[in-house]
């Protein structure tokens, strides 16, 4: 019966438009640590402070790997170091214990926020978790999920 009651409350908390919290351990981020990057192309436009990675783009910084279609990058004004990457296309964002796809991914390396936006799908382990948008803090690993949020649990030996 516990079981039962479980389950319907899952699935009318899916099925409601809805935000949860959730702690995400494996996505917490060295900030610091350099980002690596490997494209098909490089366009790159030194007055507006931006390059164009494109083809089978795939990002690394510590455990993180991001990879997508199309990448922009965007430089700080006062210090040429990366600011903000811009992922589109088959998005997947992967660390050591999580997995994400969503159709965009905006990295904001100063201030470690990833957003993900657009049919989002969390994988930890047998568990999955999908909305329409998902703010993670990758220096924490805490995330906010939101619209659309539904939910798919395993527990122990299940």
């Amino acid at each position: 019966m516990f079981r039962f009651i479980i389950f319907i409350a899952m699935f009318l908390a899916g099925s409601a438009i809805a935000q949860t919290n959730i702690n995400l351990g494996g996505m917490a981020v060295d900030t610091s640590a350099a980002i690596e990057v490997t494209a098909e192309s490089l366009s790159i436009d030194q007055q507006g402070g931006t390059a164009v990675f494109e083809g089978d783009v795939v990002i690394g910084q510590g455990d993180l790997r991001i990879s997508a279609t199309r990448v922009e990058v965007i430089y700080g004004t006062d210090t040429n170091e990366i600011a903000r990457l811009i992922a589109t296309g088959n998005v997947t964002f992967v660390t050591a214990q999580d997995a994400a796809e969503a159709e965009t991914a905006d990295y904001d390396v100063v201030s470690g926020m990833l957003t993900l936006t657009g049919d989002v799908l969390l994988t930890q382990g047998a568990s999955a978790i999908s909305a329409q948008s998902m703010v993670v803090n990758v220096t924490n690993g805490t995330a906010t999920m939101q619209g659309r949020v539904r939910t798919v649990l395993q527990q122990g030996g299940n």
